[in-house]
């Protein structure tokens, strides 16, 4: 007999999900099995929840979705040999293939051939949740699960702030949800100069200035963002740029407000496609942009644990409500106001 789960479905391609019963994913050789203690809600969810043309381009229905998890090794493959069943553990999302050049050159991050867990893969809004064992993160188990379901957005801000130089250097923030307000702890825990938070959210922004911020902008139509950042950095402009929202506006506002020769970390994913003055804000600039998607594998993740291990940076203050999984539609609701930071899973 098929044993069954309470799932988070994203069951129709339209705003929303069912909470439903569905079938235990059975364990293939090379995969792992783990009981989810604790799941937490991305910005990608919030895409797919609403459902805007990103999702409607990149995710795969009927699924599963939520990728942001920590829990417990429930069973193992036939040919896994390095985890074991009762292992305290997380996993990098991005199943890859393994065998071609970006997998062989040390960039699987971006891997043509990736399948992206809780996303076109079925992911952790559940009881269970599969993934190959290549991606098993172990946690320590004085880790709480409620921090330790965190690391995958953690990631995302590490890989953001340390695509290049950050030492010394004035930073701009542009968007503090969750991972923008991890960027900015990290960007103080790498060494950074002024750290300026730009957000239309006081509450969020209030948090960023707990967290490290020196400075914050609360942005709306009648501010110039990039007035004010040219005017907190001596004029120059900020010589690092960290997207972290994915608005059109607050995209062009930070290329306008970037130094010449900085560089820019773009991690927010737009809803819908962004024009951009390339000539102006780009090119005779001089300016380095990248692009940022997931977490480099698995670099990343060691540097992740690295800054936690030394408590460099402090996960707790991010994580002010939880709810149990019947709760989802309260939980999304409260995200979608911007008063939180991250919004966690408790899984019985």
């Amino acid at each position: 007999m098929t044993q069954t789960m309470v799932g988070l479905v994203k069951a129709h391609r339209r705003a929303g999900a069912v909470l439903m019963e569905v079938p235990v994913p059975e364990c293939g050789p090379d995969e792992v099995l783990i009981r989810v203690k604790a799941s937490s809600i991305c910005g990608t969810d919030m895409h797919i929840y609403q459902w805007d043309d990103w999702a409607e381009q990149h995710v795969v229905t009927p699924n599963v979705f939520g990728h942001e998890f920590a829990g417990v090794v429930h069973e193992v493959g036939s040919q896994v040999s390095r985890v074991r069943v009762g292992d305290y553990v997380s996993a990098e999302g991005h199943i890859v293939c393994g065998m071609c050049k970006q997998c062989r050159s040390g960039n699987a991050h971006v891997c043509p051939h990736t399948r992206s867990f809780g996303i076109t893969a079925p992911g952790c809004f559940a009881d269970y949740a599969v993934t190959k064992a290549v991606n098993i993160i172990p946690n320590d188990k004085s880790l709480p699960f409620e921090l330790a379901c965190l690391q995958d957005p953690l990631g995302n801000a590490v890989q953001s702030v340390l695509s290049g130089d950050i030492v010394g250097k004035s930073v701009v923030v542009m968007g503090v949800g969750p991972i923008g307000l991890m960027a900015v702890q990290v960007a103080k825990a790498a060494g950074a100069g002024k750290i300026i938070a730009v957000d239309l959210n006081a509450y969020r922004l209030d948090m960023a200035r707990k967290l490290g911020a020196d400075a914050t902008i609360l942005s709306s139509p009648a501010v110039s963002a990039p007035d004010l950042i040219r005017e907190m950095t001596g004029g120059e402009g900020a010589e690092v740029g960290l997207e972290m929202s994915g608005n059109a506006r607050a995209i062009n506002d930070l290329l306008e407000a970037m130094s010449p020769g900085g560089r820019v970390s773009l991690l927010g994913i737009p809803a819908h496609s962004v024009p951009i003055d390339l000539s102006r804000h780009v090119i005779f600039k001089g300016l380095q942009v990248h692009g940022i998607t997931g977490r480099r594998m698995y670099n990343t993740w060691h540097q992740i644990k690295g800054l936690l291990d030394q408590n460099r940076i402090d996960l707790q203050p991010l994580v002010q409500h939880t709810f149990t999984l019947d709760r989802y539609e309260e939980a999304f609701d409260l995200m979608a106001s911007g008063q939180c930071a991250k919004v966690v899973f408790t899984h019985i």
